[in-house]
């Protein structure tokens, strides 16, 4: 909170009043007595709020105030700051953020100021939970990393669906010399381990066995010897984040293994309301991850930031935006008993992208919004960057209220939190129009037109009424390729791959599902959808119904409290029968964390160039991103993971096709066990209690053994060790100098990259595992490490060296120099094709600048801190598209990367470049927003664009060479 202990110097004083017989302070809005007020969106009221509280006349002027004040008018024009409650970060875009504060603090302590001033202003979480991956699992006969093999195996009488040759006996083995595994040496399975013969109770006591020791452990040692390996992997990572929370000031790390960022976030570190020096305000947060809208469910007003934005934050920055237009999403109607909260999150979803809503504010209003829970609004709300808004808000009401006093809520703060809220107009009733305030636009949606959906097969906005999913991936094999086709000819679409698993002979077709993933993170929070899967998971082993080994099944609980309350439930044994255990406690198969597939299943897939699928409950599941082999991938809510596992392909029609066939010839379908609504809601009442928080709650501040006892150094400024592959001082502060440089005009620049439309940052940043022909690879090579102790770029991420090399390296990049999907690139000089990394390299030996040439929606997808700092590091200069996603597009700038946009109808194609040309950029001497600037090539053509500054701000921070350097010069 800043500036409110001088309480008289305050340009809003007059507005404090007091709570609790004057004990708690706040500044009340209404006081004001503006008539526009009443009318602002609640999400624009919080904004307002901000700004009178942290009014300093330096960072937030009482211009800021007026603008907010006068929102119906000024929207869309003005620009104002944000000073946010807190910060959150994840491990994965944490660590560079921690590791650019340690170097500043060397940077500032060369110039002889005192290191120790290098500290987050403004309160800063980090969650440690993105480094999870999947070692041990109940399937052992792997020889490398397996994420959960799944049990059993349905034989189905559909001939377009795969099935087993022949049962599984007693003694039969998955050695490598059946082509089951690398490994020459495989143990026998028993008869109980879950295959057909093996009764419920002998599934239950079957035996796990290492990966790498072909060990066997029970069944509740697998989340802990999974976890014992994470912290393992990445001791000197976690040493390095317990070194920030011993020395900086402001930072509190929550330890591995206790849960999922959002769900952390949710159910831990939200307040609703904060109390910081007397005075009560709402929370709100900025956190490096797009998901952090999550909380907009809860009324809590957040959204995702770069890391770079998010570190000027952690040190005292406010964030600057546009004064956003809201969009009024009234809900009306009945939700449909068999529609399950995902449904309505992705037909939610889908009209609102496209009603093109981007950059804009989402406020939910209307009666339907009451049918809601809180679990309900904030799985919803964390689906918001998938069309691209910033914020979707549901203001406070009885129901969030209700909400809380599950959790560790005192009454007395639940009180005080309501008697606040109601002084300031932050809080509602959805039932009285009255309380409706006036919105930019209104879109309509009736709950009752939501039907079950998945999302596939290759981006979320693609959704399939699971009614028609059969018809959808047929026309998917007959398309040409691009975001839905896979263009597979008629005479190879029915083709069938046998291949050998355990000792079994199994079949392959387009559309067999090889990885189902239940995941209880982000857009599955919702206890009713993860309960919902449970109870189907129990009917159908109750109805004899069995998932085929060789499907890659795992369960990966965001938080402990959804291992609590599925094992309260009775649920959780059923889950594991059916393959799906718990793995541990973080994100692991939607980012990229996914072990091999078994060597057969991959042959098989090679063999007969398969669309082989994976379906997740997680939020992402671009092309690739699960596993290179598998091209299909769909996002759909836990129940419908667990039910395509059970069939084995997802060219099913679940309504006139069985999941499959029990030992008495018994046909089973989904109807036959889905579970009701009532079933469902009944079961969610009996076991969303507050325990449940409280097992979070001593889960955060018990910690682990192994956290516990890391040791870190003591010292103010952290001693890099030059040998570390994790760990390493970025070279961002290299030759900062107290003034401002001047600007430097971009001189005979060649095209590193000639790139189209849609490149996300999945292409540009890293993320996943290290391929081993990649730069990155060779790099961690030359250090004398081997293909397994490489781990993942996520983890990697503190070290600039690996990211770098690891920047534009995703196998889905297409680049039109190559023609071809890959990493690579032409080297214009030489004319030779080499990695990304190889040419820039080549061309910073050669003092060549460069560009890159996009198209449309440059930078989509995920917030990522290293989509903009790798391509700094290659050499990058300026980026020139058809258009940029407003979040990357920042980041550019905070990097110091200039982000120039072709005029409209304009692209590389109108304007006949072939990238092969040099591109000069006189830059002037004073800079202002949207401006626009000639380039010029060297085969003599000239052309406008606009330099994307979205304010004065934007300037600044580019004329600095970006935040980073902006902020260390206020330290000298």
């Amino acid at each position: 909170m800043a500036h409110t202990s001088s309480v008289k110097a305050h340009p809003y004083s007059n507005l404090i009043e007091g709570l609790k017989d004057g004990q708690i302070k706040f500044f009340n809005p209404q006081k004001l007595d503006d008539p526009r007020y009443d009318k602002l969106p609640l999400s624009i009221r919080v904004l307002l709020e901000a700004a009178i509280r942290n009014c300093d006349g330096f960072y937030t002027k009482e211009e800021d105030v007026e603008n907010i004040l006068d929102w119906q008018q000024q929207q869309n024009k003005a620009e104002v700051v944000f000073t946010p409650a807190r910060v959150l970060l994840q491990d994965f875009t944490g660590i560079p953020a921690m590791v650019d504060l340690a170097a500043m603090r060397d940077a500032v302590a060369k110039h002889g100021v005192d290191p120790s001033l290098v500290n987050p202003k403004c309160p800063t979480d980090l969650v440690v939970d993105h480094s999870l991956q999947i070692d041990y699992s109940k399937c052992a006969i792997q020889n490398t990393p397996n994420p959960g093999g799944g049990v059993g195996s349905n034989h189905s009488q559909n001939p377009s669906r795969p099935a087993p040759s022949r049962p599984l006996s007693r003694g039969s083995q998955c050695g490598g010399q059946q082509g089951s595994c690398s490994k020459a040496a495989c143990s026998d399975l028993p008869a109980s381990s879950g295959r057909p013969g093996g009764s419920v109770q002998q599934i239950e006591n079957t035996p796990l066995l290492c990966p790498f020791h072909l060990q066997p452990v029970s069944e509740t040692e697998t989340a802990l010897k999974n976890q014992e390996m994470e912290l393992s992997r990445n001791k000197e990572r976690l040493q390095f984040f317990k070194w920030c929370s011993n020395t900086f000031k402001n930072v509190n790390v929550v330890p591995p293994d206790v849960g999922a960022v959002h769900q952390v976030n949710l159910e831990h570190l939200s307040r609703v309301v904060q109390v910081t020096d007397g005075f009560i305000y709402p929370d709100s947060v900025v956190g490096t991850d797009s998901h952090t809208t999550m909380v907009n469910g809860l009324g809590i007003l957040g959204w995702g930031v770069g890391g770079i934005e998010s570190e000027a934050v952690m040190l005292g920055q406010p964030v600057p935006l546009a004064l956003p237009q809201v969009v009024g999403c009234k809900l009306v109607g009945s939700i449909n008993p068999l529609t399950t909260s995902i449904d309505i999150v992705l037909g939610i979803t889908k009209h609102l992208r496209q009603a093109a809503i981007a950059g804009r504010f989402v406020e939910f209003f209307g009666p339907g919004v009451s049918q809601l829970s809180a679990p309900d609004r904030t799985t919803i709300a964390n689906m918001c960057p998938e069309y691209n808004a910033t914020v979707s808000f549901f203001p406070i009401d009885q129901v969030t209220l209700k909400h809380f006093k599950k959790t560790n809520f005192s009454q007395e703060k639940l009180d005080l939190m309501e008697s606040y809220l109601k002084a300031v107009k932050i809080f509602r009733s959805y039932e009285d129009p009255s309380e409706d305030p006036q919105y930019s636009e209104v879109i309509e949606i009736n709950l009752s037109s939501m039907v079950p959906q998945v999302s596939g097969p290759k981006r979320p906005q693609d959704r399939v009424a699971v009614s028609s999913m059969k018809e959808d991936f047929q026309s998917c094999l007959d398309e040409k390729v691009g975001f839905k086709g896979f263009h597979i000819s008629k005479e190879k679409q029915d083709i069938r791959i046998p291949f050998l698993h355990c000792g079994e002979e199994y079949q392959l077709v387009h559309g067999s599902v090889v990885i189902a993933s239940v995941i209880s993170c982000t857009n599955n929070c919702n206890p009713s959808a993860m309960l919902t899967a449970g109870l189907l998971a129990k009917k159908a082993v109750e109805a004899g119904l069995v998932v085929r080994p060789y499907i890659q099944t795992s369960l990966a609980p965001g938080v402990g409290m959804v291992t609590h309350y599925l094992n309260t439930s009775g649920v959780l044994p059923y889950f594991s029968q059916l393959g799906f255990e718990v793995i541990g406690y973080g994100c692991a198969t939607c980012v990229g964390n996914t072990s091999p597939l078994p060597e057969p299943v991959v042959d098989a897939i090679k063999q007969g160039d398969l669309v082989a699928c994976g379906v997740l409950s997680g939020n992402r599941h671009f092309e690739g991103r699960l596993c290179a082999c598998v091209r299909a991938n769909y996002l759909a809510s836990p129940p419908l993971v667990v039910a395509y596992a059970l069939a084995g392909t997802v060219a099913i029609n679940f309504e006139q096709e069985p999941l499959g066939v029990t030992s008495e010839g018994k046909e089973v379908y989904l109807r036959d066990i889905w579970p009701s609504r009532e079933e469902v809601r009944e079961t969610e009442e009996d076991t969303i209690i507050s325990s449940i928080f409280k097992d979070l709650r001593q889960r955060i501040e018990k910690g682990n053994m192994f956290w516990s006892n890391i040791e870190c150094p003591d010292s103010v400024v952290f001693p890099w060790d030059h040998k570390s592959t994790y760990i390493r001082s970025p070279s961002f502060f290299s030759k900062l100098s107290k003034e401002v440089p001047a600007p430097q005009s971009i001189e005979n620049a060649h095209v590193l990259l000639f790139l189209g439309n849609n490149v996300t940052t999945d292409h540009i940043s890293p993320a996943g595992s290290i391929a081993r022909v990649s730069a990155a690879a060779k790099y961690l090579l030359s250090k004398r490490l081997t293909p397994r102790e490489f781990n993942s770029y996520g983890a990697r991420r503190g070290n600039d060296a690996v990211m770098t090399r690891g920047t534009f390296a995703s196998i889905k990049l297409q680049n039109r120099f190559i023609g071809k999907a890959g990493p690579k690139t032409l080297h214009i000089p030489s004319g030779q094709t080499v990695d990304v990394f190889e040419a820039a390299e080549r061309y910073q030996k050669e003092g060549i600048p460069l560009i890159i040439l996009a198209g449309k929606d440059y930078g989509s997808g995920n917030s990522r801190d290293w989509v903009a700092k790798g391509p700094y590091l290659l050499g990058v200069r300026a980026v020139i598209a058809e258009s940029f996603e407003k979040l990357h597009k920042n980041q550019l700038v905070g990097m110091g990367i200039m982000p120039l946009q072709f005029l409209p109808e304009q692209n590389a194609d109108s304007l006949g470049l072939s990238g092969k040309e040099k591109f000069t950029l006189a830059m002037p001497d004073s800079l202002s927003p949207r401006q626009q600037l000639t380039v010029k090539t060297s085969d003599a053509k000239s052309f406008a664009v606009t330099a994307m500054f979205d304010s004065e701000i934007d300037v600044i921070i580019f004329r600095h060479g970006g935040h980073l350097r902006y902020v260390a010069r206020t330290f000298l």
